[in-house]
């Protein structure tokens, strides 16, 4: 059997960093790695934004909590665990997730972690390992897993080129322009029929 390696934010549940921009009007948060490549350059963004405007993990939970998974996601998320081992490789953090991953009915989740003072200051963040989401599966396929991946940005094209078949799911397009060699799909009826295909032509 195939295992489907997912991004979460941007596939399975909105921008966390956009949700926050718009609640506290703070508009530098709004960049993503849709936009910004270099997820650390990204990070330290964020964080002395936060710091600068006195902001902690209380309002990122806030806006978390007050989020859903994105229109059809769980249910895709359903038949997607019916026909494949499924897998989230994220760039968030376990500190952000739960709220997100009990909607989902609790798939498996790798991504990172943050480190966060008493008072709730964010004070830097710790990846699991360097470019984590190729790196997970290359190591899947060195159990002889064949590999399924979907993601929207930057930081998910390198798991992308490693899997077995890689699909851009709601890319924006400055991402899709760069990596034309990626099937591009809009809607989860036709990242379903993706799967489909693809399960098919590795097993063929």
């Amino acid at each position: 059997m195939e295992i489907a390696c997912l991004d979460l934010e941007g596939v399975l549940i909105p921008e966390v960093w956009i949700g926050v921009a718009e609640k506290t009007g703070i508009d530098d948060l709004r960049a993503t790695t849709r936009d910004i490549p270099d997820y650390d350059a990204l990070m330290r963004q964020r964080l002395a934004i936060l710091k600068n405007n006195n902001l902690g993990i209380g309002i990122i939970q806030d806006v978390i909590g007050e989020m859903d998974p994105l229109d059809g996601a769980p249910e895709f998320l359903d038949w997607l665990r019916e026909n494949f081992q499924v897998v989230i490789l994220s760039d968030t953090f376990y500190e952000f997730a739960e709220p997100f991953m009990r909607k989902l009915g609790w798939p498996a989740l790798f991504c990172h972690h943050l480190d966060i003072a008493k008072d709730g200051r964010i004070t830097d963040y710790r990846l699991r390992m360097d470019d984590h989401k190729r790196e997970a599966v290359r190591a899947m396929q060195s159990l002889n897993f064949k590999t399924i991946a979907t993601g929207d940005s930057y930081n998910d094209t390198n798991m992308l080129a490693e899997a077995d078949c890689g699909i851009l799911f709601r890319a924006p397009d400055n991402v899709i322009a760069e990596f034309p060699d990626f099937q591009v799909t809009n809607s989860f009826d036709e990242l379903q029929a993706a799967f489909i295909a693809a399960s098919q032509a590795l097993r063929d």
